[in-house]
């Protein structure tokens, strides 16, 4: 796929940075590209630990939330705590049913069922609640907009706790053009995302809410805190809720990928060996999003995410097994389903002509409703377009969607446009649920294509490059500082670097499915590199197209070709049989401009 090139072009003293805190020039520019441009922000990014997280008491009405439930631990009433069911939301009860039980309180949990309930506590959930004798309910990564669910529950003199992290609700004035919030009539409400919260870091996820409220429950009643025993727990919902590595997340990642390998939670144990990740390898943050987050959201899209818990929960080694390998199952199962879904989904594009479209309204009969989103998210990545999948629902009559967006399409204001033919929808810009009626779905893919004003440049992904390098400058200790900013993910990226004209000396394939591509590649100043690229097809029948099939052959063959690309890449090492080298892992290439500089 084509990509829309992008180089940083952050200014900074970067020979000054890399001497105060000896480290290399192209290093101090790839934190200035991460934003860090005081000195104790790059010296907290370098070098920070657990000591620059901030107080949990800073958050509005953590004080006053956690007094109302030490009393309540005092008094001996009954707490449930209602978390949402994917990763965070599973994690974040996890935090709070095994703090709440060792500081004594009688505590038992509810997590919705994603089909039957939908999301976050609703009226169900309260009632149920108050059956049980329940006196206080506490939410986590959900409340902060569950009106009339808090509403029942006030109305039934019970207690409400929220613990949240996304954003409020809100109604703007279409006289005046100003916002009001809408506050839940909660006894506390506990969530950064307040307008009137001082927080200092807005980017944490509902698990770490819930170890802070747990952190200082514990220092008011006096009561030693294992912070270590939740941190892991914290991270893994960090990750996989995407949310930014930056600040006090990074920190707890780092710390919690440390934990991770020495955990003793018998069923994160168990997990780890169900995915062979349990052999003394290094688990990073990919392990975390694409390996172990999965098998734990997989029980909340096909089952109940109470089996992830009780995963946590469990004591018992051959329990815990069985558990695990569920999920396990459960995840391969969804993956296969996921695949079936993409295959529909590409057929419905060719059989519909969408490939002319800009935004692709896609249905899917028979498609697990979970599942959506997934789907519409990897066809979003094969085509980068706005996508939004619609399958059948448990209403008659009624589809529902779940929709991933490009940048520069705001998703959520383009389903307002459309709200006349919309049942119901939320979400943000880039991802969003919709429910319609199946009647309207036809006029509203015709109505939101009508209305999308994409340029053509939108629809290029973009590959931010922290600078033009020559390989040849890398070197095994740079790739080492480089390393050291791990972990990588969202608002920490990977740092990705370019040069202009290369040369291809020769290239050759390998693998068991011929699918990676090896290069010895020419630097500018005439230095041997070897390379990788891990898409053999796609490389190969561009550069027929760009060369012609000869130059290709000479390549491959070893013999002198006209082959000149510009080239994005991340220096690596390689280690194979217990030697270290240099390798150059392509991220991006294009055939060479002469005279076309990286856009800034």
């Amino acid at each position: 796929m084509e990509l829309n090139w992008r180089i940083y072009s952050k200014k900074a003293d970067f020979f000054g940075i890399a001497k105060k805190f000896n480290i290399d020039p192209v290093v101090a520019r790839v934190l200035r590209n991460r934003d860090l441009t005081e000195d104790d922000e790059i010296q907290a990014f370098l070098y920070g630990d657990m000591r620059i997280t901030h107080p949990p008491e800073l958050m509005k009405d953590m004080d006053k939330g956690v007094r109302i439930i030490m009393q309540k631990i005092r008094e001996g009433k009954k707490i449930r705590i209602v978390s949402d069911y994917d990763v965070d939301g599973v994690t974040s009860n996890y935090i709070l049913l095994e703090g709440l039980k060792k500081a004594g309180a009688d505590v038992s949990f509810e997590i919705p069922h994603r089909i039957k309930d939908g999301y976050g506590i609703n009226e169900r959930i309260i009632r149920k609640a108050y059956n049980d004798g329940v006196d206080t309910i506490i939410t986590c990564d959900n409340g902060i907009a569950a009106l009339s669910a808090i509403k029942l529950a006030k109305e039934l003199n019970m207690t409400v706790v929220v613990t949240d992290h996304h954003e409020m609700p809100y109604k703007t004035s279409e006289e005046t053009g100003e916002t009001e919030y809408i506050r839940v009539p909660a006894d506390a409400v506990i969530d950064i995302k307040q307008p009137d919260c001082n927080y200092p870091f807005k980017g944490i996820c509902g698990a770490v809410v819930a170890l802070k409220f747990i952190e200082y429950l514990y220092k008011i009643m006096g009561i030693s805190f294992e912070k270590d025993k939740y941190i892991t727990f914290a991270a893994i919902a960090t990750v996989c809720d995407v949310m930014p590595l930056k600040d006090e997340n990074r920190i707890y990642v780092k710390k919690g990928l440390t934990l991770i390998r020495e955990t003793e939670n018998v069923g994160l144990r168990a997990l780890l060996r169900e995915t062979e990740l349990s052999d003394g390898r290094e688990i990073t943050a990919y392990h975390l999003g694409f390996i172990i987050g999965p098998c734990i959201n997989a029980a909340g899209r096909l089952d109940k995410a109470d089996k992830a818990l009780s995963l946590f929960l469990s004591r018992d080694r051959d329990e815990a097994e069985k558990i695990a390998i569920e999920l396990k199952r459960l995840n391969d199962s969804r993956k296969k389903l996921t695949e079936d879904g993409v295959f529909e989904a590409e057929n419905y594009i060719r059989e519909n002509g969408l490939e002319k479209l800009n935004v692709f309204i896609i249905y899917i009969s028979g498609l697990h409703e979970s599942l959506a989103g997934i789907v519409a998210g990897r066809i979003k990545e094969k085509y980068y377009r706005p996508v939004i999948v619609f399958t059948d629902s448990l209403e008659e009559g009624i589809l529902k969607g779940s929709g991933r967006s490009i940048e520069g399409y705001n998703l959520h204001r383009e389903l307002t446009a459309c709200s006349s033919l919309i049942e119901k929808f939320g979400g943000h810009e880039l991802a969003a649920g919709v429910s319609i009626k199946k009647e309207n779905f036809h006029k509203f893919a015709e109505k939101i294509n009508k209305n999308e004003n994409i340029s053509k440049e939108d629809l290029l992904p973009k590959l931010f490059i922290d600078a033009a390098m020559p390989m040849s400058y890398a070197y095994m200790e740079l790739v080492e500082q480089l390393e050291s900013l791990a972990p990588f993910g969202t608002g920490n990226e990977r740092p990705v670097f370019a040069e202009k004209g290369v040369r291809i000396k020769s290239a050759r394939i390998i693998g068991q499915n011929k699918n990676t591509v090896k290069f010895n590649l020419i630097s500018g100043n005439g230095k041997l590199c070897e390379g990788i690229f891990f898409n053999a097809e796609e490389f190969i029948n561009n550069i027929k197209l760009w060369f012609t099939e000869q130059e290709c052959d000479k390549m491959l063959n070893g013999e002198k070709n006209d082959i000149v690309l510009d080239i994005a890449y991340r220096p690596d090492i390689n280690e194979y049989q217990g030697r270290r080298s240099l390798q150059i892992k392509i991220e991006g290439y294009r055939k060479n401009l002469e005279n076309e500089e990286l856009k800034q």
